[in-house]
């Protein structure tokens, strides 16, 4: 994890950022919907800081992650990456921006291809944007990023199958570390990984972070590895930021009733310790008709009137502490 920054500088930061994808029914095919998937996300994310991003599965942390690096094209918004509007830059100005901009993909099963080895994985990135001079140099890139990820240097030449899903996570990290990038999304990277080595992966992100000076934007839905890792969480909800604060902050002072149901499902390792469960009821909401008001309220314990009419606005609550909820207001 960064240490405390003498001088914090964002490096990434993303305003009223949206993805909508189109519903296309009958014969012609016409759009009569959206899936709202980000709607009005933004944060930023200070140089050397990881900021995490939690929520249910379909909240849209994944997709934000990925209309950041414009893997997806933005429906909406900016993202400033170092000074630069990511979403303004033509498709030179982009390929450059990608050495800066990287990714580790959720999958490491998927996201290798099956019919190259990892050297040729690795070396992919550094031929496309010619960082090294010739195939030697190359070559002991390949075998010196290998090494720094905890793989044998001298099994570059053997196939993706032949590695377990940690060693395949390992690689998909190599190939993002190979253009020396300052921003790394980590789009869920341990959640198909055993427990035991979930724990070794995270590990290795925290020592690279502090070897090469990286920032994080690190995707999960489990609250308890974000929190280990994390500087700051955010907590996503229905395509929308609903509270972000820093990790101990978040902890200890949950504000919305949303993050609070999350904590309360953290199970603590001690049979007699009871801690009291909060139960959401229903499921989340369609994001092609999202509810009017707060998109939490349908689900919300103590959803007032107001909750099902105006949506709440994120707001500083102190100490850098924002949350979007109705009931703080009183």
């Amino acid at each position: 994890m960064a240490e405390v920054l003498a001088e914090e500088r964002k490096l990434l930061e993303v305003k009223n950022l949206k993805k909508y994808f189109p519903v296309k029914a009958g014969i012609l095919r016409k759009t009569v919907a959206y899936v709202k998937a980000v709607d009005g996300v933004s944060f930023h994310i200070n140089e050397g800081e990881t900021l995490g991003l939690v929520g249910e599965s379909g909240c849209g942390k994944s997709t934000t992650g990925h209309t950041i690096l414009r893997l997806l094209e933005a429906t909406g918004g900016e993202v400033i990456f170092d000074g630069k509007d990511i979403l303004s830059l033509n498709k030179r100005e982009m390929r450059e921006a990608r050495k800066d901009m990287q990714i580790i993909f959720q999958d490491p099963y998927a996201s290798l291809n099956p019919r190259m080895t990892i050297g040729e994985i690795i070396a992919e990135p550094l031929i496309i944007h010619k960082l090294a001079r010739n195939k030697e140099e190359r070559r002991e890139k390949v075998a010196w990023l290998m090494e720094s990820v905890g793989l044998a240097a001298d099994h570059m030449n053997r196939f993706p199958h032949e590695f377990s899903g940690g060693q395949r996570q390992r690689i998909g990290i190599a190939r993002a570390l190979a253009v020396n990038p300052r921003l790394i999304i980590a789009d869920e990277p341990v959640s198909a990984l055993d427990v035991s080595i979930q724990a070794q992966v995270i590990n290795l992100l925290q020592d690279l972070q502090k070897k090469f000076s990286l920032t994080y934007l690190f995707i999960a839905h489990d609250l308890s590895v974000v929190k280990h890792i994390s500087d700051r969480i955010g907590v996503m909800y229905l395509g929308k930021i609903v509270e972000l604060a820093d990790k101990d902050e978040l902890f200890n002072n949950p504000l919305h009733p949303y993050t609070k149901a999350l904590l309360s499902a953290i199970p603590i390792p001690d049979p007699e310790y009871k801690k009291e469960r909060i139960i959401l009821k229903g499921d989340v909401p369609n994001p092609v008709n999202p509810p009017q008001g707060c998109p939490f309220h349908p689900r919300c314990p103590m959803a007032k009137d107001i909750c099902k009419q105006v949506a709440p606005e994120l707001k500083d609550y102190g100490n850098g502490h924002f949350a979007s909820c109705h009931l703080l207001e009183e």
